[in-house]
């Protein structure tokens, strides 16, 4: 006689493994639970002594304890986390600046959502809200343009934000920067110092900040080294990217015939030079040379390797997050602009103008 198989228990019906709380925990280890909240969070953990702490996080771990962030968020308005908004996630500046972002975040028991929100304003609207959705403490803006809707409407929600390699001009909010005058003239002072006088610039978007003002220190230098209007000229990118700086780069040899040096915006607008010099049989340094901006990984294994200013691109990453959570503990703290200084960092793409 077959033997039927008792039906399945349904899912639903089946016991449902309690969740451990911190009252469970402390109840275990014999301690009140607001200590094990403070050891649980890394920004409080210092207040409880080590060998206190030293044996909640033992216990927790052999338990499989897990702190319940959400319901923690709802009773204390902190999750915790800070939303990290990038213009383009591919782009070698933004990782090092990421990397010094969540250096500082760590240390004081927060967590970065990082995403690649591009250009378009109606998505970085949307991934704002998707953040302010999930508690987010405070913004990093990298996608910040210089009369920016996305940074009013930041403001508007009263959320504390910093932007970060770009800026505005408002003072609206803080912002980390690298000092875009000092740099075009470091780049200008070494191009006129090797003899060069017929000096072109392929800038940035003009909405940029960064666009703006490296065009600005661009004119500022060649006129402060007495360049006649005829010996510089200025072409603007569509962006800040290798093909941009390729087609621009044929733009600026329209503009300036005879040209014997480039001061490119970035480093792959720079790559996007050295494209178009190798396309028309043009030699770099020896009939034209090229600096770039912010030393981005591997442009020293170009060839030649690439002359270029580096900006601290680490260190502004770690001073955008302190300024942040200083917003998040003290809103009222007024707007600071951090302008950090670069540096030229010279390689075999700039040289002497050929005597021809």
């Amino acid at each position: 006689m077959a033997h039927r198989q008792p039906a399945p228990v349904p899912a639903a019906a089946m016991p449902e493994r309690k969740r451990l709380t911190l009252k469970d925990l402390a109840a275990e280890i014999d301690v009140h639970y607001s200590t094990v909240s403070r050891v649980m969070n890394p920004a409080t953990r210092h207040l409880v002594a080590d060998e206190v702490a030293a044996r909640i996080l033992e216990v927790a771990e052999a338990r499989g304890f897990r702190p319940n962030r959400i319901a923690a968020g709802l009773r204390t308005q902190r999750s915790g986390l800070v939303g990290v908004v990038l213009p383009d996630i591919a782009n070698p500046v933004f990782p090092p600046i990421l990397a010094g972002i969540e250096s500082v975040l760590a240390s004081h028991g927060y967590v970065p959502i990082v995403v690649n929100a591009g250009s378009d304003k109606t998505r970085q609207r949307f991934v704002i809200d998707q953040m302010v959705g999930r508690q987010v403490e405070g913004l990093v803006l990298a996608t910040a343009e210089r009369d920016d809707p996305i940074l009013d409407y930041c403001l508007k929600l009263n959320i504390p934000v910093v932007m970060v390699n770009r800026g505005e001009h408002t003072g609206r909010a803080s912002c980390v920067v690298s000092d875009s005058l000092l740099a075009m003239n470091l780049t200008v002072d070494h191009l006129v110092s090797l003899g060069h006088r017929r000096i072109g610039h392929i800038a940035g978007p003009e909405t940029l900040s960064t666009g703006h003002l490296r065009r600005e220190g661009f004119l500022q230098a060649v006129k402060r080294k007495r360049l006649r209007r005829d010996e510089y000229a200025v072409v603007e990118a569509r962006s800040y990217s290798r093909e941009a700086g390729r087609d621009a780069c044929a733009a600026l040899f329209d503009a300036l015939p005879g040209l014997t040096a480039i001061a490119a915006g970035n480093d792959l607008v720079a790559m996007g030079c050295y494209d178009h010099l190798r396309a028309h049989g043009i030699r770099c340094p020896d009939d034209v040379s090229i600096i770039g901006h912010n030393d981005m990984p591997f442009v020293d294994a170009l060839t030649p390797p690439l002359t270029t200013i580096r900006i601290a691109v680490h260190e502004m990453g770690e001073q955008a997050a302190k300024l942040l959570l200083r917003n998040i503990d003290k809103p009222e703290s007024p707007s600071v602009t951090v302008a950090l200084t670069p540096e030229l960092i010279i390689r075999g793409s700039t040289a002497a103008p050929s005597p021809a």
